[in-house]
């Protein structure tokens, strides 16, 4: 377990750019923007006359508002702070692409990999530590900079407020910021499971492929489907084209993105249709373990972690 632990180690000391600044330079940038587009709309605001909350007219708005309208404001607080998230989301979806993609190949190329088999680590451990990575350590960092990032923008949204008559504190505990992380991060066991077949056959590229592992994870599944469309072959088991495209294509090569499960329908048929912030709590997007599409997905991905391992073994390219 330690063995494992610093092999868990290694990959956030060798990807710091990836796992670590990454989500911390997008959240600034993220905060930057905002911060610009508040400056801006202060002084259009001031440039054409319009005092935001003038006469503590704001103010008497929120102390008129019944309790379903302070619900509204709190959904909206919400909002923001999930807000934060939905850019760090996209930025981890290409950094787990890009690590998978050369967690493996890149050890072949520089020839470490000579180095590393000289050591006592099997290569089940070594594999299976760039998984962990990929699906645990970089979503896990990539949350907690989303929660801070998020609480800041809640933050600078009070201030602003304030500057027109809103007291801060009453807008503050508007706000579900415990729900919001709660959410956030049990989502992350979702998303390892999620991401499996995605990540064994990013790893499976990554370890077998002698050159150019980016362009076979590619277009093998894209070519492949092109063919299937064009001769019609999945309707030879009454399957439609779209089938093959959704569940090996996009699950293949876009399941590394958070948030897919539901996009790319892996939620059951028979679940109810849920709208707004519901959505995000756990016990909606937990549904998605009822879903045959997530466990197939599952089983599809550990054999293809096993392929990886097993090249893993044997090529070195020496």
């Amino acid at each position: 377990m330690k063995t494992f632990y610093w092999l868990v180690k290694r990959e956030l000391w060798e990807h710091r750019g990836g796992f670590f600044w990454a989500p911390i330079i997008t959240g600034g940038i993220f905060l930057l923007l905002n911060i610009m587009g508040i400056i801006t709309a202060e002084v259009l605001g001031a440039s054409h006359g319009i005092q935001i909350g003038a006469s503590g007219a704001l103010t008497q708005v929120i102390a008129e508002m019944d309790s379903g309208d302070m619900s509204k404001v709190g959904i909206l607080l919400d909002v923001a702070m999930y807000a934060a998230m939905g850019l760090l989301i996209v930025v981890l979806g290409f950094v787990v692409f890009f690590y998978c993609l050369g967690a493996l190949y890149d050890d072949r190329r520089d020839r470490s990999i000579l180095f590393w088999k000289s050591l006592p680590i099997s290569d089940a451990s070594t594999v299976l530590s760039k998984v962990v990575s990929a699906t645990v350590l970089a979503p896990a960092i990539a949350v907690v900079v989303g929660i801070i990032v998020g609480m800041l923008q809640l933050l600078i949204l009070a201030i602003t407020l304030s500057f027109h008559g809103v007291n801060v504190w009453q807008l503050l505990v508007l706000a579900h910021p415990f729900k919001v992380m709660f959410n956030l991060i049990g989502y992350i066991p979702l998303y390892v499971l999620w991401a499996l077949p995605s990540v064994g056959w990013l790893l499976l590229c990554s370890a077998w492929a002698r050159n150019k592992p980016f362009l076979w994870a590619v277009a093998l599944p894209v070519a492949t489907g092109l063919l299937i469309s064009w001769f019609g072959i999945m309707g030879l088991f009454h399957l439609p084209t779209r089938w093959f495209w959704t569940n090996i294509v996009q699950r293949s090569l876009f399941s590394v993105f958070p948030g897919t499960g539901s996009l790319f329908g892996g939620t059951p048929h028979n679940a109810p249709h849920i709208d707004g912030l519901h959505a995000l709590d756990l016990n909606t997007t937990y549904q998605l373990l009822g879903s045959p599409d997530l466990w197939i997905g599952v089983v599809a991905g550990a054999a293809l972690l096993a392929g990886a391992i097993w090249f893993r073994r044997w090529r070195d390219d020496s």
